[in-house]
């Protein structure tokens, strides 16, 4: 269940872990080359709406995961067959079918996940899925340049052939996927027989016009995801040779350093989960990830200290946002409207990092490293309005996005005995 996501984790980072490779051979300037993840976001602003309807009313939990798997492997190999022919738009088609399958993967492992294991292990369980993708993006990071120029060594030659036969042996890592989906689907398929079990529903309910009563705080909330992490993924996107060019660093050494926030994030998800349910104080914890972020951004950005402590800073920061952010959409809004409420949170996110991704490599082609820190720096200082404005609208409608674990519970207590009573 966990290495379900591995191959889409893994592959959506290729261009990234092959920046310079993939300007180079394939003749495209920065704008272009983040074209490659605003294609694979663009399907997802409307697809996180009807991924848990497919999975619910029209395939089932087993036939949506293989479906799901196997756009992943097809949208790979059009990308690999894109720079094999050299043919550029070829490339972004293909990261437009693999965006189809690849958070729709997602939706399909969670939905997994809750019909296996709800009321057990299920945070563990959420947390080990989390480390296994980032275990996915770190492995690329580190080993695709590595494939690459061996296979170089093998042609004797670098171009766009080479580039496409790197990333199809990058998509092993898909079928590998897709074979997890496959046996997943016998497991569930005997374990239905043998202990009378259903078949696994995302339980969401998506309806548009719930949109009408969200909460001012679910709308904090949406403009702290999409302003925050647009901040992060574009940068990891643009990372490798902004190591290179500023800090002169190698090919290698700049590999490892841009995936350093995976590798935080892999053990601390888990653990921050943890901490976050036995304390609370979500709205503190998000301030905290956000100011750090923002702290690793200007020092990026004005100085030249050795870069891999802003790294460090980020990756624990971004920890500690996924675990604190995304449980807050539960206490703004009724049962019955979470699915709605996710699926559009996902969907701003999405599009929100497409329109950032091509805006980031507009600003690096006209006007360089610098300026682009400056307005990844300006993204997270407008989620840090939206996380004190929540703070304070929160306080004033005597929310309970600060209360302590302690106090929730205590409250909890206290309205089950007067239901009963």
């Amino acid at each position: 269940m966990c290495f379900l996501g591995f191959g889409s984790y893994f592959c959506y980072d290729n261009p990234a872990a092959l920046q310079t490779q993939v300007q180079r051979d394939m003749k495209v300037n920065t704008a272009q080359f983040m074209a490659l993840y605003a294609w694979y976001s663009w399907p997802n602003v409307v697809l996180c709406f009807f991924g848990g309807f497919l999975i619910d009313r029209v395939f089932g939990i087993r036939l949506g995961t293989i479906i799901f798997s196997i756009f992943v492997c097809v949208g790979q190999v059009i990308f690999a067959l894109g720079a094999l022919l050299n043919t550029f738009w070829l490339m972004d088609m293909g990261r437009f079918i693999f965006g189809i399958g690849g958070e729709s993967l997602a939706v399909a492992q969670n939905t997994y996940a809750v019909s296996w294991f709800k009321g057990k292990e299920l945070n563990l369980v959420f947390g080990l899925q989390l480390s296994m993708a980032r275990i996915g993006s770190t492995v690329n990071m580190n080993i695709m340049g590595w494939i690459y120029s061996r296979v170089r060594d093998l042609l004797g030659y670098a171009g766009p052939s080479t580039l496409g036969l790197t990333l199809m042996i990058g998509g092993i890592t898909c079928l590998f996927s897709l074979t997890c989906a496959l046996i997943l689907a016998y497991l569930d398929k005997r374990a239905e027989k043998l202990l009378s079990k259903e078949q696994g529903k995302t339980g969401e309910v998506i309806k548009l016009t719930d949109v009408k009563d969200f909460s001012l705080s679910l709308w904090l909330i949406f403009v702290i995801c999409v302003c925050y992490y647009a901040a992060v993924f574009p940068f990891i996107g643009l990372g490798k040779v902004f190591f290179i060019e500023k800090f002169k660093f190698s090919s290698e050494e700049a590999s490892a350093i841009n995936s350093i926030v995976y590798i935080i994030s892999a053990p601390m998800s888990p653990v921050f989960g943890l901490l976050v349910d036995k304390l609370g104080k979500n709205i503190i914890w998000v301030l905290c990830a956000v100011v750090t972020t923002l702290a690793s951004h200007i020092m990026l950005a004005f100085t030249f200290w050795n870069p891999w402590i802003a790294m460090c800073l980020l990756g624990v920061a971004y920890s500690l946002l996924a675990c604190a952010l995304w449980p807050m959409v539960a206490f703004v809004v009724p049962e019955h409207q979470l699915g709605t409420a996710y699926g559009f949170m996902q969907s701003i996110q999405n599009l929100g990092l497409a329109i950032i991704a091509i805006a980031a490599g507009m600003i690096l082609d006209t006007r360089g490293y610098l300026f682009l820190e400056v307005f990844f720096s300006a993204c997270v200082c407008l989620s840090l309005i939206a996380v004190v404005m929540l703070y304070f609208v929160n306080h004033l409608t005597g929310g309970d996005l600060n209360w302590s674990a302690k106090k929730r519970e205590k409250l909890e207590k206290v309205a089950a005995t007067e239901k009963e009573i």
